[in-house]
């Protein structure tokens, strides 16, 4: 049903090594690559200039600049760069999320040359976190600073101590943005002349999930290289424009150059959605796309997963979600198969036929396309083959999972100012230790692709020596718990069986008008105690052995904290600090505490 799209198959070549080591290539390559992303701003802008490229909310509609404003501001903030005396060597922090003046700053950065550093807004936002945008300030010394509001970011600012532009001064000793684009355009066309594909367009901070975050170099070849890869995998991107209600986070690779930089490349339209798959803010969300139909969907599984909650009694917004779309595309983890069910049958109601339904991999230091299904599948969990230009090393362990390790133009070559890390990031052939682990669909026809088996470092031993393979068995056991938990935390090193801290699905405890007890750290509800054990107990009933069987749980009162380290800016868990900030409630959950889920498997 998805004939519509004219889908490439997967073509992969594949190459076994004396070693015992794979090789995986495409089989066949990706179109010419453009020399940076301004000239896809102008070529846009010459072929259809009054097309829209970003758009975000005002009032009851949307403000909107097009790609011949877009370039003509562009030029005119690079001018106002270029007289600061900023180039290659210096750099523009970026406090503030998604909007029309960040796009605008950013492609002007870019289109002179000028790396970027956007950062996470929480970092700015929550006085807690303000450790970890020190961290980065320090890092990258900016030059300059930005934020749209200076009167919510006045302390952000004053913390990173240097020069900043603001749409809203506000409080702030700030220069209107409105003022800074009203410099001229000299020296733009010299300075653009001279970036390439190895001038850094962005410095992208890594999570800092397991370690202080990074630097990753984002150059123009890794950005464009990687939207023609994108290109050569899903044809329809090229034939007609995309469409994006968008609002992951421009901060992260996947939104900021991913999405971002694919309605850029394909001449397409980005409209910002306010909105996020939280309680407080998803209606605005539903709102946005009830008033923009998108030929392309990107979110991560909790998001879908409450936008089919609300189309499943919304005719008129499951027409407008649907009416133009090509492709749903999930990240960040496994798509519940009852939700990937609805999709589709909502998708098949409304229009007859199905989009897309997709995952790919990558990292930051990736760009961050590296493996992508670009064929139909059936189920979640399927991250696809290697695009073309992108080389895969697979190193295969004894279970037949393989650690994966990739290279090629869309890979970087090194983190910013950290010799040390570079160094241990890439093996003797130049490949990069990416440190995930991957295992064949099918052994013996790899046109199938890879499946996602999680991280190698998440990985622990139970106390009779057992290794668990604990990053899959957390997406295995947040499937488990669809509606209930939002996410979860595997324990059980050193110890006897495996345990899970759950982090709760507050909207789905809402929406069935409970309200747990809070007792010293944990929920306790009798419904909600009892609901997760019956699932956790079919969950255990399928267990093959010690490695994948839980055997108890608690519920968190608290979700992780970004300011104590618990979480990132991207909502991912940084587990040993959590573990161990909050070793009264793993204690709890090994003993016999009243708030502890005891699973008895069925």
């Amino acid at each position: 049903m998805t004939d519509h799209l004219h889908l490439k198959a997967h073509s992969v070549q594949r190459e076994d090594r004396a070693d015992g080591s794979i090789i995986l290539n495409a089989g066949f390559e990706h179109g010419p690559v453009a020399p940076n992303t301004g000239t896809w701003l102008h070529q846009w802008a010459l072929a259809t200039p009054d097309q829209i490229l970003i758009a975000q909310r005002s009032g009851a509609g949307w403000q909107s600049e097009t790609y011949a404003s877009v370039l003509q501001k562009v030029r005119r903030i690079a001018g106002a760069l270029l007289a600061r005396g900023l180039g290659a060597d210096t750099r523009i922090m970026i406090l503030s999320g998604n909007g029309i003046d960040h796009a605008l700053l950013s492609l002007a950065a870019q289109y002179v040359g000028i790396p970027s550093v956007p950062v996470a807004e929480q970092y700015s936002l929550i006085p807690a976190a303000h450790g970890r945008l020190k961290y980065i300030a320090d890092l990258v010394r900016p030059q300059l600073v930005f934020a749209s509001d200076g009167t919510a970011y006045a302390d952000a600012i004053k913390l990173v101590g240097c020069d900043a532009v603001c749409t809203d001064p506000g409080v702030s000793n700030a220069t209107s943005f409105a003022d800074f684009m009203a410099g001229s355009e000299d020296g733009v066309d010299a300075a653009h002349a001279l970036v390439n594909a190895g001038t850094v367009a962005k410095i992208l901070m890594t999570s800092g999930s397991t370690s202080d975050p990074k630097g990753v170099l984002t150059t123009q070849g890794m950005m464009c290289t990687n939207q023609e890869q994108l290109a050569g995998c899903l044809p329809f991107l090229t034939t007609r424009p995309p469409i994006l209600v968008d609002w992951l986070p421009w901060n992260h690779v996947f939104g900021g150059s991913h999405n971002f930089n694919m309605a850029l490349a394909n001449g397409g339209s980005l409209y910002i959605d306010d909105g996020k798959p939280m309680p407080a803010m998803f209606r605005r969300t539903l709102e946005n796309l009830g008033k923009v139909s998108g030929t392309l969907s990107f979110n991560v599984p909790v998001g879908f997963a409450q936008l089919v909650q609300a189309m499943e009694n919304d005719a008129a917004l499951r027409q407008s979600y649907f009416s133009k779309l090509d492709m749903i595309f999930y990240a960040g983890a496994s798509l519940p198969q009852d939700t990937w069910d609805a999709l589709e049958r909502m998708a098949l109601d409304t229009c007859g036929r199905l989009p897309l339904i997709t995952s790919s991999w990558g990292l930051t230091e990736t760009a961050p396309a590296a493996l992508l299904q670009y064929q139909p599948a059936t189920c979640a969990g399927m991250v696809g083959v290697p695009v073309p230009g992108v080389q895969v090393k697979l190193i295969p362990d004894a279970d037949n999972r393989c650690e994966v390790r990739v290279k090629g133009a869309s890979i970087m070559t090194g983190y910013f100012e950290n010799p040390v890390k570079t160094a241990e990031a890439f093996d003797e052939e130049g490949y990069f230790r990416t440190g995930d682990a991957m295992r064949f669909v099918d052994e013996d026809d790899p046109s199938q692709g890879l499946r996602f088996e999680g991280r190698i470092s998440e990985e622990f031993k139970l106390q009779t020596g057992t290794w668990v393979h604990a990053a899959t068995l957390r997406l295995a056991t947040l499937a488990a718990l669809t509606p209930w938990a939002q996410d979860v935390v595997i324990t059980g090193a050193g110890r006897a069986d495996l345990g899970v801290l759950i982090v709760p699905n507050m909207a789905h405890l809402t929406a069935l008008d409970l309200q747990p007890a809070v007792d010293a750290g944990a929920l306790t509800d009798p419904v909600m105690m009892a609901a997760i054990g019956e699932k956790l107990a079919i969950f255990s009933a399928r267990a093959t052995g010690s490695a994948t069987r839980i055997a108890r749980a608690l519920v968190m009162a608290d979700p992780p904290s970004m300011g104590a380290g618990e979480a990132t800016a991207k909502g991912n868990i940084n587990f040993a600090k959590l573990l161990s900030n909050r070793g009264d409630l793993l204690e709890r959950l090994y003993s016999n505490d009243p708030a502890t889920i005891v699973v008895d498997a069925k």
